[in-house]
């Protein structure tokens, strides 16, 4: 049975899953975008199925916990490291809108963005490895941070440029997606953690875990539209890393 266009294009765009090239205008980039919290929660169960093979063969929570954020560095073509690179680039140059965005789509990656990486990186990794429940962790920060995706192409979120893939997903997905995703995942989220971890304190984090998350990215998305005009494929990046790096600091409290 073959995928949806939109849900091909989806794994596509987010993924090197191999899907298979499909044509698409803005209704199935819209779509596309509806679909990402799904591909999100299944790189996640492909990185947790990592994490929980090596720590069960011994190697370790530490390593475990390396790998499988590498891991989903790997399945994503580190597409969403690389916008967050570039926007901390664009913002830390300090210049006008234009200026800070064709500083982001040079090739190279200046000092502002190899910070944000390196900090990024570390704070994902030791998230993983300090969560009571690392392998719920990754699945919910899978599909969360791609859930910030769906939200950003809501109307009334404009493309900073008349161009690319911000361009292509700006104002594609009705509201009542995200809105109706946002329900479905958190409340998917405290049934699973309840059967997982069996203590209401991990229940009530886990679920919190989202909106959080979600939150965060909002506020980042209005930071960013106010200094570029606009989202873009790198600004879509940078808040699929906030919004599912918070989810993996919240798996660690309590």
């Amino acid at each position: 049975m073959s995928l949806p266009p939109g849900l091909r294009l989806s794994f596509g765009l987010l993924s090197v899953l191999p899907v298979g090239f499909v044509e698409a205008d803005r209704r199935v980039f819209g779509a596309s975008m509806a679909w990402a919290p799904l591909v999100g929660a299944v790189l996640g169960a492909l990185q947790a199925a990592a994490f929980l093979l090596l720590d069960l063969a011994g190697a370790g929570t530490a390593p475990a916990a390396v790998l499988a954020v590498g891991l989903g560095a790997v399945l994503t073509r580190a597409l969403h490291l690389d916008g967050l690179a570039d926007v901390a680039d664009g913002l830390g140059s300090g210049r006008p809108a234009a200026e800070a965005l064709a500083v982001m789509k040079r090739s190279d990656i200046g000092p502002f963005g190899v910070v944000a990486l390196v900090f990024t990186l570390l704070a994902q990794v030791a998230a993983v490895g300090a969560a009571t429940h690392p392998a719920l962790a990754l699945v919910l920060a899978g599909a969360t941070a791609r859930l910030a995706l769906t939200w950003a192409c809501s109307p009334g979120v404009p493309p900073a440029r008349p161009d690319g893939l911000g361009a292509q997903v700006a104002g594609t997905v009705p509201v009542r997606i995200p809105l109706a995703w946002t329900c479905a995942l958190s409340a998917l989220a405290a049934a699973v953690a309840a059967w997982w971890t069996r203590s209401a304190a991990d229940v009530l984090l886990l679920t919190a875990a989202v909106p959080a998350a979600l939150g965060a990215a909002v506020l980042f998305r209005r930071h960013l539209v106010r200094r570029f005009g606009g989202i873009t494929g790198d600004v879509l990046g940078a808040l699929a890393e906030l919004a599912g790096t918070t989810v993996l600091i919240f798996a660690t409290l309590g």
